[in-house]
């Protein structure tokens, strides 16, 4: 009996092991991405995490060309798509098109394209199609010459939303790729 019992607390103890999700962004509970509430500083704070998820301490002046802040305000780090489509539109390749040249101009930075969906439809289906549409603005950065090594993408579905509301003007705000800056492209 003494046995059994063991046996049953550690296949248990092993299975919520394996549902572990890590805060591989050490973000804390304030999320990671566009729209995340910010982490230990919150928006704009200092060290922490603001509210599109980038470390506040290396963001830099919005006011410098060459910083993350000037990147995510003046160049856009977002576009947006229709529903369930993940073509790039023109207002879209319009922001691409300035990434691309601030990315080519600033070859020490990596990115993470993130894809995402509003929350229609179910998990799996919002899942592939935000990788179809990081990989959609992949290929377009491709296309206008950024190398493929400096890019990854992965796809967060429905599951961090920007906006939250029963309404087709949130459901619009989450139909996005977003561009996540990091440093690091030779590493």
């Amino acid at each position: 009996m003494k046995f059994a019992t063991t046996a049953l607390l550690l296949v248990a103890g092993l299975g919520l092991a394996a549902c572990n999700n890590p805060d591989k962004y050490a973000t804390g509970a304030g999320g990671y991405g566009a729209g995340g509430a910010g982490g230990v500083g919150g928006a704009g704070g200092a060290g922490g995490y603001g509210a599109d998820g980038i470390g506040t301490s290396g963001i830099g002046d919005a006011s410098n060309p060459r910083s993350i802040a000037y990147f995510n305000q003046t160049v856009g780090d977002r576009v947006l798509f229709l529903v369930d489509q993940s073509t790039v539109s023109p207002q879209a390749r319009t922001i691409l098109d300035g990434q691309a040249r601030w990315l080519a101009t600033n070859p020490e930075y990596r990115i993470t394209i993130e894809g995402h969906a509003d929350e229609q439809g179910t998990r799996e289906y919002n899942l592939a199609l935000g990788a179809r549409r990081a990989n959609a603005v992949q290929e377009y950065l491709i296309s206008q010459g950024i190398a493929p090594s400096r890019m990854r993408t992965v796809s967060y579905g429905k599951e961090r939303p920007v906006a939250t509301c029963p309404d087709e003007s949130c459901f619009a705000q989450n139909r996005r790729a977003v561009t996540v800056l990091a440093s690091g492209a030779g590493s």
